[in-house]
């Protein structure tokens, strides 16, 4: 079974290399993300769990920087273009 994931993070060090994280986050996902936000992902998983998801970012950051890992259902709104409302849809909701 599919999970939806939301992913943000602030990397709050100088000279951060958010290249690892970026690419763990995308690691996490199924193949299916976006990132329509500044430091933060929607994606799909097979992983069950958003610690499995944490687990596989937090080797990419330092103490002071911040992650959070939330689990989204089929319930959202907000201001996006349609294209994008699109992709979330038909892809990242896909089952």
């Amino acid at each position: 079974m599919k999970k939806r994931y939301l992913i943000t993070y602030d990397l709050n060090k100088t000279g951060q290399d958010y290249e690892d994280v970026i690419n763990a986050i995308k690691s996490a996902s199924d193949g299916a993300w976006c990132t329509y936000w500044k430091s933060a992902f929607l994606i799909r998983s097979d992983y069950q769990s958003a610690n499995e998801v944490s687990d596989l970012i937090i080797p990419y950051i330092d103490s002071n920087d911040r992650l959070i890992v939330i689990e989204v259902i089929r319930n959202f709104q907000g201001c996006l273009t349609k294209e994008q409302w699109k992709y979330i849809s038909d892809v990242i909701f896909e089952d």
